[in-house]
């Protein structure tokens, strides 16, 4: 055990026992609740283990820990097992059933037979076992493939956890190499960056340094350049030109450049990447990436080539459509209705004021006079609500529509696919800007042919936080009837924060001196201030003046996280005034946060698992990335947090709690497909990377009756002046405009 493995174990809980009772074992996870006689204490444990059976002796390191339903119990980090030594233990070892293929009885006649050596003789020498009447040379060899393959994963386990591999990354290993990884490993410590295993290339460089590995070896080179290529999905890449490429990665592993080049042309032939050229430059590509760019090129291509049977004649209805609404549809709306009628795909975009939702109501009314069953999804389940409160239509998350189902380390796959395609005639996709391009593909992949499909938003946000541009590579692309909304409607054009988002986009300054609309600009210099001020607009100042609920109803935007008024700092500040330190209100710590009782909070990640109930008593299951609340209590006793979401109150264990941010202020990627009644948003120095057009355009079009800003004004002009979008390599255009059919 290395030095390290120590340290950390050191700094957990241990408690040792016999284990009496596997209550429950997940084969495909490894989750097991077991029951641990600790010094004639009966523990309930439970973690990611290895085989364990009624009799063995084994010492864990963790923490206790108390679940919402099953009350205190031991949480395992790690597990050392120890064999059953005397004949008795053996015994009941072997009689609990460890090992496939000896039951009771045949367990006491192997005991009586060998006595201490039992495991010993099963393991090493199984042909003895024949020596038992009952048991065959061929159920002899079984059962000691079955034994050493229980025996195995321990090792393996044990292995692994000396280079900061857990328990969950070593079972999915054992999975993956089975009988033998450890010395496959020890060969080749690369195999760990294998894809779907998701260890990070600097924990397994580290531990082939440890194993002394040479550090050019062409396994090393090639691991390091998946490295490169997964760790820009981040940036939302689903390739990257070939000579950056081999650049950064002869950069980290510390190589030559034509040593990196030469075995890149190698893995290549072997299609561990692959390559396309346009414009002159050669592209690299995760297999999977690329299979997902040139599926969604072709089956885009095939929609636009062999549409769904048009919908003719349909003037009439249209004008009695704007006959009881009291409207007249512009020239560019007409079109774009026309489009789906006719073209049965559209990818219809605009800014704030065009008219985006009045023109998508019409399709949707269109499509359902003429019997067409309409399914609408927006990427998460805020963007999904407000797309159902402005068309009165139910819409869902895409993950939702296509009824996502959920594997072990977090892998997904959908009960919608091209074999079990989704129930409807028409699909219409809100914010697609939202939506990367794995996700686009799978939603592809479960629309029948012939369904009408209406992808809608705006593309002059922020693109996806996951690989891919989709919707600006679907309208680059000329091979998509597009309809831009372009006219700003007279309503809207009373409106500062819309004349203003449309000022931003064009590349104008923004009005900063209006004091008698919904956009206003107040000047402080000094952070302090800045952030006082903040304080009090949301505590006070807009809740008297316009009768605002401060939680609900305003939201402070940050361009980012970290700085001096990010939202770190920010959420600190807001806390202690809306919600300071009270001994009759309860609080905990974690990960150096401090919740409490009234906190306004969001979820930072997908947990499907998460059960709530409505106010109506309906049950379910689910909170998202992205999704607000408020912590209405905190109980220490029994270890609950309970969240309401809107009518939704879910309950947490005080150890998922990690998975909450405050929300006193967000991102403005965490605030995409939202809109606020009020938004504040701090304009100081911030880092470069964030100070451009579309993020600022972005902050100020998710608010819906006041926006203000405090800060610098120079900032605001920088960021509008600033046309450079965040730099996106994706090949979807190009492979649209090639003859891909």
């Amino acid at each position: 055990m290395s030095d390290t493995q120590n340290a950390r174990e050191k700094a957990l809980e241990k408690i040792s026992g016999t284990v009496e009772e596997i209550t429950f074992r997940n084969e495909q996870s490894g989750f097991t609740v077991v029951e641990l006689d600790v010094d004639d204490e009966l523990v309930i444990a439970v973690g990611v283990l290895p085989p364990v059976n009624a009799g063995e002796e084994i010492v864990m390191y963790g923490r206790w820990a108390t679940h919402p339903k099953f009350g205190r119990q031991f949480a395992a980090e790690s597990c050392e097992s120890r064999m059953p030594s005397g004949a008795t233990a053996i015994l009941r070892y072997l009689s609990s059933g460890a090992v496939k293929g000896i039951g009771p009885s045949t367990a006491t006649k192997i005991v009586e037979a060998f006595g201490d050596r039992t495991l010993e003789i099963i393991e090493k020498h199984p042909l003895r076992l024949a020596e038992i009447r009952g048991i065959s040379q061929n159920k002899a060899e079984q059962i000691s493939e079955d034994f050493r393959s229980h025996f195995g994963l321990r090792e393996a386990m044990a292995f692994l956890g000396q280079y900061h591999i857990n328990p969950n990354e070593a079972l999915s290993v054992w999975k993956r190499f089975g009988v033998g990884c450890i010395e496959l490993i020890q060969d080749d410590p690369y195999v760990l960056c294998a894809e779907g295993l998701n260890i990070g290339f600097e924990r397994v460089d580290a531990m082939a340094m440890e194993l002394e590995k040479a550090p050019d070896s062409g396994r090393r080179i090639i691991a390091g350049l998946y490295y490169v290529l997964q760790h820009n999905l981040g940036n939302g890449h689903t390739c990257l030109p070939k000579e950056k490429l081999i650049d950064v990665a002869a950069g980290l592993l510390d190589l030559p450049r034509d040593a990196v080049a030469e075995q890149l042309e190698t893995a290549i032939d072997e299609t561990d990447f692959m390559q396309d050229e346009w414009d002159g430059k050669t592209f690299i590509f995760l297999p999977y990436l690329y299979e997902a760019e040139l599926y969604c090129a072709g089956r885009i291509a095939t929609m636009a080539m062999c549409p769904a049977e048009p919908i003719k004649n349909y003037a009439r209805q249209m004008d009695l459509i704007e006959s009881m609404t009291g409207i007249t549809y512009d020239a560019l709306q007409t079109e774009a209705i026309d489009a789906a009628m006719n073209k049965g795909l559209l990818v219809l975009t605009g800014g704030p004021g065009t008219g985006k939702t009045t023109t998508l109501n019409a399709i949707i009314e269109l499509l359902e006079i003429y019997g067409h069953k309409v399914a609408i999804a927006a990427p998460t389940g805020r963007a999904a609500k407000r797309i159902t409160e402005i068309t009165g239509h139910e819409a869902k998350t895409i993950h939702r529509l296509l009824e996502v189902e959920w594997g072990e380390n977090d892998t997904q796959s959908f009960a919608r696919n091209d074999k079990n395609p989704l129930d409807c005639d028409a699909l219409i996709v809100d914010e697609l800007s939202m939506t990367d391009v794995l996700l686009f593909q799978s939603l592809l992949r479960a629309v029948k042919f012939g369904c009408r499909l209406v992808l809608v938003g705006d593309s002059d946000q922020l693109p996806s936080v996951g690989p891919g541009n989709v919707l600006g590579d679907l309208i680059a692309s000329g091979r998509v009837p597009v309809v831009a909304l372009t006219e700003v409607f007279r309503q809207a054009q009373k409106s500062a924060i819309i004349m203003n988002a449309h000022r931003i986009i064009s590349g104008e300054l923004p009005r900063l001196d209006q004091l008698d609309n919904d956009f206003f600009f107040l000047p402080l210099r000094e952070k302090e201030k800045i952030s006082q001020m903040i304080s009090d607009l949301c505590f006070k100042r807009l809740p008297d003046a316009y009768n605002f609920n401060p939680l609900k109803d305003i939201q402070v935007l940050c361009p980012g996280r970290k700085g001096e008024l990010g939202t770190v700092e920010l959420n600190k500040v807001l806390q202690q005034r809306f919600n300071p330190q009270h001994q009759k209100r309860p609080e905990i710590k974690v990960g150096g946060v401090t919740f409490r009782q009234g906190d306004k909070i969001m979820q930072v990640k997908n947990n499907y698992n998460v059960e709530w109930t409505k106010d109506d008593g309906t049950e379910g299951t689910g909170i998202y990335n992205g999704d607000v609340g408020l912590l209405e209590e905190i109980d220490k006793l029994r270890g609950l947090l309970k969240v309401r979401f809107d009518d939704r109150v879910a309950l947490y264990s005080i150890d998922n709690a990690d998975e909450l941010e405050h929300a006193y202020a967000i991102t403005v990627h965490k605030s995409q497909g939202s809109e606020f009644p009020a938004v504040i948003i701090p304009m100081y120095p911030m880092a470069p990377q964030l100070c451009y057009r579309n993020l600022l355009y972005t902050a100020v079009t998710r608010a819906k009756s006041i926006l203000i800003m405090v800060g610098h004004k120079q900032v605001a002009i920088q960021m509008a002046r600033n046309q450079k979008k965040t730099l996106r390599y994706s090949a979807l255009d190009v492979f649209l405009r090639r003859d891909v059919n």
